[in-house]
């Protein structure tokens, strides 16, 4: 699992991205990670998986997403 980038959600939550290898395919891989009772981070069931051929049309998405918020960088 190679981690891409990290966004912090609230003070207990996070979303991870990751590339991970599943049956044989590379995936896109975004999860809500929470911390424990211990302090230790651990993956949710909430969260996004998808090949990585399918990034560009995500990323286009969310630019499209982005212009119509009128957030366009």
């Amino acid at each position: 699992m190679l981690t891409l980038g990290t966004i912090r959600k609230n003070a207990r939550e996070e979303i991870r991205f990751t590339v991970e290898n599943f049956k044989g395919h590379e995936i896109i891989n975004l999860r809500v990670w929470y911390r424990d009772a211990a302090g230790e981070y651990r993956p949710g069931k909430q969260g996004l998986a998808f090949r990585l051929e399918k990034l560009g049309d995500v990323l286009a998405v969310l630019k499209a997403a982005m212009k119509g918020a009128g957030h366009e960088h």
